[in-house]
């Protein structure tokens, strides 16, 4: 699915208007009718429900919402604010029609604005503004924003919480921003629904079908995409009767360190169950026998140091390295880990340590082989980039990182976004708070690693690897709980996750 810049989306509004044909009107109402059937299905009428509706077309939405609830038999306090006596010709229209339908307290603010009780049992509809914002609120209706948020009602916003910019908010101003229980989005997410700042304002989106123009939306470009269910199972490959362990690569795995066994563990078992053929992971002398034993279907190849990674391996015969999971910082690590990035030829899954040792000499970022991955979560990717304001000033950063070096980097976090040299980006759907535990990302790295090997392209393997990551996650939570979740339990799904991969099981 295409994520649109809010400045695409009155393009979009035109061409369905100019092509289906259809007024601007009647599309308004159409997303209208979809906003009111999904609250009516939450709410039932005798719920109290108070409408904020601004001077343009949200708040032509939020009108024609209010008069399609209340034919349904919901009391509504509906508040137009036309402080300018400038309405958008749809807002007038639906004004006009709600003009004496029953079960509405309608009110024009003019001038003085007396602000109504909001309860805890009131359910406010955020229609003040929409994705066009370009500034900060400020006045009165910055005042309005701060009146809603003070009160316990719980807030619908329609297409996108009045006052959040659509993508960048660095100049934005947080108290002027309503914060929505629940967000409505027309047709498309916008890009500031990804970013963790913003999770107060947007709280739980949901997207709503308002038939826009399909062939508009194929044609028009967009550098941001959003993974789907349904899209990812056509990116496994199937596997043939007489494959062998030969056909689905050799993975090296440079992992781990004295104490820190257990990420090379949990990195060598997510590989595994993720389809390589064969993997080496390269430990120091300590860990050998642990990872011998809780890896028995791993080989072991070992390094020259009794207790951290300290010389190269020989890359020539696999087809990918994955290495930093617990790999420490010690001054022979780093000159290591460098002399191993300028004598591999194949492609690289750099994670934990490994970047953290890169922050030190980004240099050597643009050294990487063809084809490697980073995957930092958002600390190590500032390490690389240098400090950040936000999330958004983050992906734009990790973009030019992309960009510039010719790498993929998979940016770990509730929505994780996999990066391409070309810019183009991939926010991934699957995942839950109960993955923010010691490992988790020890076992995307080796899923990662599994999927590189086995001759998938970096941007497929980061996307699927992600998605994959997630799912199982995800179906360990069901099993487990947030609180109770460990990175090992992530790592006994995945063979449950592959497979309804491959039988198109997705929910």
């Amino acid at each position: 699915m295409k994520i649109f810049p809010t400045t695409s989306i009155k393009q979009l509004d035109a061409s369905t208007i100019e092509n289906e044909p259809i007024s601007s009107i009647d599309l308004m109402e159409r997303a209208s009718r979809a906003l009111a059937k999904a609250i009516s299905e939450r709410w039932d009428s005798d719920i109290p429900f108070t409408v904020f509706a601004g001077p343009g077309n949200n708040g032509g939405d939020a009108l024609a919402v209010s008069r399609l609830l209340a034919e349904e038999g919901y009391k509504l306090e509906v508040y137009l604010f036309n402080t300018k006596d400038s309405l958008s010709p749809d807002c007038v229209t639906n004004k006009e029609r709600l003009a004496n339908v029953p079960g509405v307290d309608f009110h024009e603010v003019t001038t003085q604005f007396v602000p109504p009780i909001l309860t805890s049992q009131h359910v406010v509809i955020d229609g003040l503004f929409g994705s066009g914002l370009t500034k900060a609120l400020s006045g009165g209706f910055a005042a309005v924003v701060k009146y809603i948020n003070a009160s316990s009602a719980t807030v619908v916003a329609i297409d996108i919480p009045s006052g959040l910019m659509g993508e960048d908010n660095t100049y934005n101003t947080q108290s002027c921003i309503i914060r929505a229980d629940w967000t409505l989005s027309l047709q498309t997410p916008k890009l500031a629904f990804f970013f963790a700042e913003n999770e107060p304002y947007v709280g739980e989106w949901e997207l709503l079908d308002i038939g826009l123009n399909e062939e508009a939306m194929e044609a028009m470009e967009t550098d941001f995409y959003l993974l789907e269910n349904e899209d990812m199972p056509y990116l496994v490959k199937p596997r043939t009767k007489f494959a062998h362990k030969g056909n689905f690569g050799r993975a090296l795995l440079i992992a781990g360190s004295q104490g820190m066994a257990g990420a090379s563990v949990l990195a060598a078992r997510a590989c595994l169950r993720s389809g390589v053929g064969l993997l080496t992971v390269h430990v120091p002398f300590c860990n050998n026998l642990i990872v011998q034993t809780s890896v028995p279907e791993a080989m072991t190849e070992l390094d020259i140091s009794d207790t951290c990674f300290s010389s190269p391996a020989d890359a020539d015969d696999y087809q990918a390295v994955g290495i930093g999971p617990g790999l420490g910082k010690t001054t022979e690590t780093e000159l290591a880990l460098f002399e191993q990035i300028d004598t591999c030829q194949v492609p690289m899954v750099v994670d934990a340590d490994a970047l953290n040792l890169l922050g030190d000499k980004r240099s050597y970022i643009g050294r990487l082989p063809k084809g490697s991955i980073l995957t930092p979560h958002p600390k190590e990717l500032e390490r690389l980039v240098g400090k950040c304001q936000n999330s958004y000033e983050r992906l734009m950063k990790a973009r030019e990182l992309a960009q510039t070096s010719g790498v993929h980097i998979l940016l770990k976090g509730a929505h994780s976004v996999i990066i391409a040299p070309s810019g183009k980006c991939w926010f991934n759907i699957t995942g839950n708070p109960g993955m923010a535990t010691a490992g988790s990302g020890d076992v995307l790295t080796g899923v990662v690693l599994a999927l590189l090997a086995q001759g998938y392209e970096p941007e497929t393997a980061a996307c699927l690897g992600a998605y994959v990551h997630g799912l199982a996650g995800d179906v360990a939570y069901k099993k487990h709980g947030a609180i109770g979740m460990t990175a090992g339990d992530i790592v006994s799904f995945l063979p449950l996750v592959w497979q309804m991969l491959e039988k198109e099981l997705i929910p």
